[in-house]
Parts: C-alpha cells; sequence; structure tokens
C-alpha cells in the first residue's frame, strides 16, 4: 500500500567536521505522522554537510522505494536545501556528486519539495545521526526503532541505546498523573471524549495525589481539557496553591461509536475492525480517531510543555493512552507497546525531558500513595 503524500526528515553530523559522521533520516506519513522508516549510519570520517546529504539521499531512496506520490523534505541545514531547491550553486566537488545522486531520485519521484526547517523541529532525525555516530565509536551496528510499517505490519524495537548515563543538561521533570476512578474506568470500559465524573473513591484518590505531590517543588500543572482530568487536576492545584493550565493535546482519543463499551462487547459485534485497530495505528475507530492521530497531537503537546516550562518540574494529569504514548516515546519503543502497558486510576508516572529530544523514563504506575483507595482489579 503507497504511503502517497509523506514527509522526509533528513539530517547528518560530524564530531571535528570533518570527523567521525553519521546521518539519520525517517520517511514519516503525511496524514498522520507515523514514522515508516528509519535509516541512520556512521560513515567514517567526513564533514557536517557531506553527512546531511547522505541522510538526505537516504530519506529519498526510502520514500522512492515505499511508493510516495508527493514528498516533502524537511531539513535543518539550510545549505542543503537551497542547493537542492537550485537557488545556490554546488561549488564543492564532493557536493557536487552528492548533490547529483540526490538529484537523480528527486526526478523519479513524482513530486518533491525541500523546507528549511529550525534544528528543533529536526529533531528526530538529528537523535538518528547522533544514534549512528554512538553506535560506530562503540563499534557497533545501528538498527531502527521503528520497522517499515507502511503495509500496516506492526513495528518492532531495535537497539538504539544511548550509554548507561543520562542524557546531558537539566532535563524537564513531568510527574504525570492519570485521572481518579470515573464508573467507565472501574468497568474496564472505552472512555474517550465522554465526560464521565469521578467516582466518590476517584475524589479521595486526588485528594491522595495531591497530599503526594505536596512534597514536591512543582512549578506548573497542565491538565487535559475533559471533566475527569480537570477535576483531578483541580484538587491538586487547590492544594499546592498553583492555577491549573489546561491543554487539549493531552486529551484521551475519541473512540467514536467504541465509546462506554467493554473490549469484549466490541469485539463481539465489529471483530474484525477491532483487530484491524489493534493491527494498524492507523485505523480508527467509527467515528473517532486513530492511535496515530493521537500520538501526533500528544507529541505536539510534550513539544509545548518542554518548550514554556524547560528546566522545570511539571504535573501533567491525563489519560491512560496519552500517557501510554508518552511512555512509549520516552522508551522509543514501536506503538503496540501501548497495549502491553497498564496504568491504573490515580497513578503517577515520571519522565525526564532533555532537549534535544532525549528521554529517561524514571517510574511507572506508582500507586504507593493510594493505600485502600487504590481501584480494586476488575475479575
Amino acid at each position: 500500500m503507497s504511503p502517497g503524500r509523506v514527509i522526509v526528515e533528513a539530517d547528518g553530523g560530524s564530531r571535528g567536521n570533518p570527523g567521525p559522521a553519521g546521518y539519520g533520516a525517517l520517511v514519516r506519513d503525511a496524514e498522520t505522522g507515523v514514522v515508516l522508516r528509519e535509516m541512520a549510519a556512521g560513515i567514517g570520517v567526513a564533514s557536517n554537510n557531506v553527512a546531511e546529504y547522505r541522510g538526505l539521499i537516504a530519506g529519498l531512496e526510502a520514500a522512492l522505494d515505499l511508493g510516495a506520490d508527493d514528498v516533502e523534505v524537511r531539513m535543518d541545514s539550510k545549505l542543503v536545501v537551497e542547493q537542492m531547491s537550485g537557488r545556490w550553486k554546488v561549488k564543492h566537488p564532493d557536493m557536487k556528486e552528492l548533490a547529483a545522486a540526490a538529484a537523480a531520485i528527486v526526478r523519479a519521484l513524482p513530486a518533491v519539495r525541500f523546507t528549511h526547517v529550525p534544528r528543533e523541529r529536526n529533531r528526530d532525525a538529528d537523535r538518528l545521526a547522533n544514534q549512528a555516530m554512538d553506535a560506530q565509536q562503540d563499534g557497533r551496528e545501528w538498527r531502527p526503532a521503528v520497522a517499515d510499517v507502511a503495509d500496516g505490519s506492526r513495528p518492532t524495537a531495535g537497539n538504539t541505546l544511548y550509554g548507561w548515563s543520562a542524557p546531558v543538561g537539566t532535563p524537564t521533570v513531568a510527574m504525570i498523573v492519570r485521572h481518579g476512578e470515573t464508573p467507565l474506568s472501574l468497568e474496564k470500559r472505552f472512555s474517550g471524549r465522554g465526560e464521565a465524573e469521578l467516582t466518590e473513591r476517584g475524589a479521595a484518590q486526588a485528594a491522595a495525589l495531591a497530599k503526594r505531590l505536596a512534597s514536591t517543588p512543582v512549578d506548573a500543572i497542565v491538565s487535559s481539557p475533559l471533566r475527569r482530568t480537570r477535576q483531578t487536576s483541580a484538587v491538586i492545584g487547590d492544594l499546592l496553591g498553583i492555577e491549573v493550565t489546561v491543554d487539549d493535546g493531552f486529551a484521551e482519543t475519541d473512540f467514536g461509536e467504541w465509546e462506554g463499551f467493554t473490549f469484549a462487547e466490541v469485539a463481539e459485534h465489529s471483530g474484525d475492525l477491532l483487530k484491524a485497530w489493534l493491527d494498524d495505528p492507523r485505523i480508527a475507530p467509527p467515528g473517532g480517531e486513530s492511535m496515530a492521530a493521537t500520538a501526533v497531537r500528544v507529541a505536539a503537546a510534550q513539544e509545548r510543555v518542554t518548550t514554556a516550562y524547560s528546566g522545570k518540574i511539571v504535573v501533567v494529569v491525563a489519560h491512560v493512552t496519552p500517557i501510554k504514548l508518552l511512555l512509549r516515546d520516552a522508551l522509543e519503543a514501536p506503538m503496540d507497546a501501548v497495549f502491553r502497558l497498564h496504568l491504573d486510576p490515580a497513578s503517577v508516572s515520571m519522565i525526564d525531558w532533555y532537549a534535544g529530544g532525549a528521554s529517561v523514563v524514571r517510574l511507572m504506575n506508582d500507586t504507593s500513595h493510594l493505600g485502600d483507595l487504590a481501584t480494586p482489579p476488575r475479575r
């Protein structure tokens, strides 16, 4: 199945210029934001510009192989973008050969355009290039974190180990909280954009959350706009004396016609569609939202938080799917990892978000503050 319109993000780097170099590139579905393919490699000793062109060529080759009809190339290298757009001349001999190779692939594609973007908007390609350089330095082979999903197959995890130490710098510390218990969460029903309210125990759970967080020097609270998260965040905000900011990006997935049903009930009347939804993140419930679309807006919400509260401690009050997606992204796990994670009502997870895109998961689904208030498992 052809992905149609895609975005190629490419970058390259050299530690020394020239020095040990590598490139990274990815192809993203333009409609959903799902990463269809990742490429990266160490290329020995080279300059930044050579590495950037190598990343461009890898991204274009992948778009061609996937059968893309319309390609937008996004790079933070103004030199490469201007040269490939025909506005700047290619003078260096090494660049001429690489530019010619890239141009040949461009001619083989139906439509290609080049866009210069700020470095922070090209962080995924930059991350891949650095991973490739790290792997080259360590004498190991780089492997992708995302397999080819253009045919709807599930992604598979690869080895993208950064090292034993945490990334350098002061992170934005996210204390990510799931809202308290609701009638739908108690019965394990699809609970998306419906405005379910907290149960009596859910309200008590929110109070326990607030008491736990009171010992943390929290700088800000950001909440999903839905009622159950607003109720939970209001209790926390009142105790901590912090005004709650609402970000629609952290809302739960819209489950459309599945809202209010159990998994078993949906399987009974829409078994084939449910299986397709589990197998392909681009499939949405009838009248609802796909996992891929949810992932795009959650990632954008995370970016807003890390930009607004850089280096600070932020409480994010959200729902099962957005929290799982944040954890999945931090771990660079495949999309279907979200179906392997469990999050209890009023649980706390913790992620350090570093500049440049690196993340460290420090805590997941902690309910130690709930005691007897923990929601009992449904049997």
